[in-house]
């Protein structure tokens, strides 16, 4: 079984969660290497808005290269669990809703 993280870290005073195979010192003095993401593939009609949002992020990226000082954590994990993005502030998780009709007035 291959190894899976999961790297907590600050990007624009949100708190992103993201899983990945590989983590390396970087060759970049203070950064570290965060390689081969992994996000859910769904395929079904049931779309989680808040992984769609980070693969269309970060879904092209070879290596990810983070400040060592916007880590928070990097855990080894069995399985992957839902990947987040929360506010710095109050730890919610920000999602952007599925747009609703309009109210009729």
């Amino acid at each position: 079984m291959a190894t899976l993280y999961k790297v907590t870290f600050l990007n624009a005073g949100k708190i992103y969660e993201l899983y990945a195979r590989k983590i390396a010192s970087g060759n970049l003095w203070g950064f570290t290497e965060v390689s081969e993401l992994v996000f859910d593939l769904h395929e079904g009609l049931v779309v989680d808005p808040t992984e769609e949002r980070l693969r269309d992020e970060f879904g092209s990226t070879r290596v990810l290269h983070l400040p060592m000082q916007s880590i928070v954590r990097i855990e080894e994990v069995e399985r992957k669990g839902q990947s987040a993005i929360r506010d710095a502030t109050t730890g919610e998780k920000v999602v952007t809703p599925f747009p609703l009709p309009a109210k009729p007035r």
